[in-house]
């Protein structure tokens, strides 16, 4: 069976475009964009990084602009300043403009060598369950094939009859750490966009030992995007209104106010295990509002 992500999934107001002046803030250059990756239609094999002009408005094509940018985001994370200076060269040039109905958009970073996640990261959403609330961060991970574009479908898996919604910011990482100093950790961060980790619960809470991974890593289980918005674009990415809406009704609404563990402090606690590298993608939780534990549980088909 398949689901389409866009009848049950829609974010809005979760990005702020209002920049900020602290250079600490910076992920990276202070070039504040919108990355997308995408596939002209018609074109199945070649991948092409882009730059909205906007929200949902048409796109800078930089491969057009410049034939020796980048094919990836990732690729373009990799290169530092010098990749987004690339980019905001293409979007400063007002050339190359591909128009929106003419492309298929996939997620922002396809790839990554991680894909981080975080259990349990919001106030409310352990309120919700009669859950303490984690003294530190919890951590699993999905495997990077979930990754699905923001407008793909998700395939409900045959193995699982109880498949649920989880709307979550995720951020990127721009540049390699180890053990990296809480208060540096935001000039790590490249971005932010939305994911949702769908989850098979009967996976996750009763079988495999109740080990979260196979629960969370179905393929097309991590939609993500549209857009990479880079860390200069948000003023505050922990007072961010998030909410998912299934079949037209909202399901969960709540403000990143609500975090547990911040973006700052994810990043130093995860680097103190593994090193982070460019394009490395962190889901930072959900709030209140899955299905599971709604009365009666309430999943999707």
């Amino acid at each position: 069976m398949r689901l389409p992500l866009r009848s049950f999934c829609i974010f809005r107001n979760l990005i702020s475009r209002r920049q900020t002046a602290g250079a600490h803030r910076r992920g990276l250059s202070g070039a504040a964009m919108r990355l997308v990756q995408f596939r002209r239609h018609g074109d199945s094999e070649s991948v092409r990084v882009g730059v909205e002009l906007g929200e949902g408005l048409n796109v800078v094509d930089l491969k057009a602009f410049d034939p020796s940018a980048p094919s990836s985001v990732k690729e373009l994370l990799e290169l530092g300043d010098k990749g987004l200076e690339c980019a905001r060269r293409a979007l400063a040039s007002g050339q190359c403009v591909v128009n929106r109905a003419e492309i298929h958009l996939l997620p922002p970073v396809l790839a990554p060598e991680k894909v981080v996640c975080v259990g349990m990261n919001y106030r409310d959403h352990c309120l919700e369950q009669n859950a303490p609330i984690p003294k530190e961060p919890i951590i699993f991970n999905k495997f990077p094939s979930a990754i699905t574009g923001p407008y793909d479908d998700i395939c409900l898996p045959s193995e699982s009859q109880e498949v649920d919604w989880e709307v979550e910011l995720a951020f990127v990482i721009g540049r390699r750490g180890k053990h990296i100093k809480e208060e540096d950790a935001l000039s790590y961060v490249a971005g932010f966009t939305v994911a949702n980790d769908v989850s098979a619960r009967d996976w996750q809470m009763k079988r495999n030992g109740k080990q979260w991974l196979l629960g969370k890593t179905f393929d097309s289980f991590c939609p993500l995007g549209p857009a990479l918005v880079t860390s200069d674009a948000v003023k505050d990415p922990h007072n961010l209104d998030i909410r998912c809406v299934v079949n037209g009704d909202t399901v969960q609404s709540s403000n990143t106010s609500q975090m547990i563990f911040k973006t700052a402090a994810l990043v130093a606690w995860v680097s103190k295990f593994v090193t982070l590298t460019p394009g490395d993608v962190f889901l930072t939780g959900t709030p209140p509002g899955v299905g599971v534990f709604r009365k009666p549980p309430v999943f999707l088909k």
